[in-house]
């Protein structure tokens, strides 16, 4: 038997089990150490200096980059340290745009949390910082360099996790800054909207683009019809925030809310997703009896890894799912129901997912000059909006969404989660539709946060490889030994790691509450009593009326058009 390992903090042994680095274990001994820098997910950079201890020979360590050794004695709050962290905060305040009441993340920033903590009530030093231009040149992001604190953090998220490279620092010492190559506008880069680095950012310097008040003004005007859909994942994302003691699937105080703010109908993304499950099925089986394909099947209800695969990987385009995304089927769907209305119709998405802004502007999605999603809002902006509106959500009765498209299934509302489609998918390609098929499906490969998945599955007499990835790079990795000569039949990529549940545009959360929002869709799939697409009563309804002789038309897109 090994023996234990401790070390002692603040005059408490602490075991080290496995821990990378002190401040992992600092943390594990219930202290909770600043940091601007660190992400567990992400390289250690060590810039902030915030997480120094003080060692047993009165040296100082960060944290977060110092490994763990047996016998160390180290120090979290002593009067030096705590002049030390006052200071950076000091120097960092010095050199950082103070509009805290307008800045898009007042009440959210790590940098004003911080500074609240350690009780900074004045700034010694003028601000001499120069004062750039704002970038607000994406539909999906919003970068303010006056807010920059050189953490680091976006360019880590950007290059190790997306693999996108849209940023990164460039100049030296009081010159450094976070740019694009050449300092050319966000727009013009690699991003693919992800927003990924607006969900580490510590403080205000990215922030999601902010389209509440054009919803405001159409929600305001006597003339305008209102509609809305909400995304699976957004009911698991809420509560926390809106004064629930518990994480869990609001979907019906959601829509209570929206109806309370003016709303005319409000429905469930789920619905548009049913309608993916059923194309893009049909779409593999197609492939899969026709053979001859050297590549697999891409999903394609994640915009910004269509994005990612336009800029790096057109060739794959064809082999790109031809189905629009739950959201844009379904907005055609709903702006069709509403084309002989006698007041102008506005269709609102309430999603998780910055990037579902670009997708809702392409000009794919555009008929008769108009786009079929007029505006996406993130659960970001949803919350701040039912907080506007003086509603207290926790007392709200949940209701039920609007019919006709009020019926959706369980298959639906797991697409919010990283496996949730293609799961989605095996259940309607699957012969067996037994409820123990069912659950042995889900145990199959496709459930789990995990960056990589694979498995396979019986389809007639030939056996079906699919894998699921969630992250760009990682998403890069399994590209490259598709074309060294793996084979793969069907492949799910998202953008962002775990799925829209980790949405840049929800609210911040650690592995472990994106974790618990996965479990809350796949409660709301155990509870709902039609768990395949192709039982959504609904579905023959749409297929006989309202899509016959137009499902191409108004549920399948060419990407390969290139756009202007």
């Amino acid at each position: 038997m090994q023996a234990r390992e401790y070390l002692t903090i603040d005059g408490i042994p602490v075991e080290i089990n496995g821990e990378k680095n002190l401040l992992e274990l600092i943390r594990k001994a219930g202290i909770k150490l600043p940091t601007f820098c660190y992400h567990s997910e992400l390289s250690i950079y060590g810039a902030c200096r915030m997480c120094m201890v003080e060692n047993q020979w009165g040296g100082l360590d960060a944290a977060c980059s110092t490994p763990p050794k047996a016998g160390m004695e180290i120090r979290t709050n002593t009067e030096r340290l705590r002049k030390y962290r006052r200071m950076i905060l000091e120097l960092l305040l010095a050199n950082h745009c103070r509009d805290c009441t307008t800045c898009g993340n007042n009440g959210k920033c790590k940098l004003q949390d911080l500074a609240m903590r350690f009780d900074i009530d004045g700034v010694r030093f003028p601000n001499t910082a120069a004062k750039p231009k704002i970038d607000d040149s994406s539909l999906c992001i919003t970068r303010d360099k006056n807010k920059c604190i050189l953490c680091g953090d976006c360019v880590r998220m950007c290059n190790e996790v997306q693999n996108v490279g849209a940023i990164d620092f460039a100049g030296r010492g009081a010159d450094m800054s976070i740019s694009t190559a050449f300092d050319i506008p966000i727009a013009d880069s690699p991003c693919v909207g992800c927003g990924q680095c607006a969900a580490v950012c510590p403080t205000g310097a990215i922030v999601v683009k902010n389209d509440a008040r054009r919803v405001w003004r159409a929600l305001d005007d006597p003339g305008t019809k209102v509609t809305v859909q909400i995304a699976p994942a957004v009911r698991v994302a809420v509560g926390r925030e809106l004064g629930l003691k518990e994480s869990g699937n609001a979907i019906g105080r959601i829509v209570a809310a929206l109806r309370r703010m003016g709303f005319d109908e409000i429905y469930d993304t789920s619905t548009g997703a049913d309608l993916t499950v059923l194309e893009e099925s049909n779409e593999l089986i197609n492939r899969l009896e026709e053979g001859g394909y050297d590549m697999p099947l891409f999903t394609s209800c994640c915009p910004a890894w269509v994005s990612f695969c336009e800029k790096n990987y057109p060739e794959l385009l064809p082999h790109v799912s031809t189905c629009r995304s739950p959201m844009q089927m379904f907005a055609s769907v709903i702006r069709e129901h509403n084309s002989t209305s006698s007041r102008r119709h506005v269709h609102v998405a309430v999603m998780p997912c910055t990037a579902k802004k670009f997708e809702a502007a392409r000009g794919e999605f555009r008929r008769d000059g108009r786009p079929d999603v007029d505006y996406v809002i993130t659960t970001q902006e949803l919350i701040q909006m039912i907080k506007e509106s003086g509603i207290v959500f926790s007392e709200l009765e949940p209701e039920a969404v609007d019919m006709p498209f009020g019926t959706m299934t369980g298959a639906g509302v797991i697409f919010g989660v990283t496996g949730g489609v293609t799961e989605a998918v095996l259940r309607r390609i699957s012969s067996d539709k037994s409820s123990t098929a069912l659950m042995s499906m889900a145990y199959r490969g496709v459930r789990g946060m995990e960056g990589v998945k694979e498995t396979s599955v019986s389809f007639g007499n030939r056996q079906v490889r699919i894998a699921v990835v969630s992250g760009l790079k990682n998403a890069c990795s399994l590209i490259e030994r598709i074309k060294a000569g793996e084979r793969y039949d069907f492949v799910e990529v998202m953008a962002c790691p775990g799925g829209c549940i980790s949405g840049a545009g929800q609210p911040f959360a650690a592995k472990a509450e994106q974790e618990g929002r996965g479990r809350g869709l796949y409660s709301a799939d155990r509870l709902s009593s039609i768990k395949r697409s192709e039982e959504n009563p609904l579905m023959m309804s749409l297929y006989g009326g309202l899509l016959k002789g137009r499902v191409h038309e108004l549920l399948h897109v060419d990407y390969a058009r290139k756009e202007d």
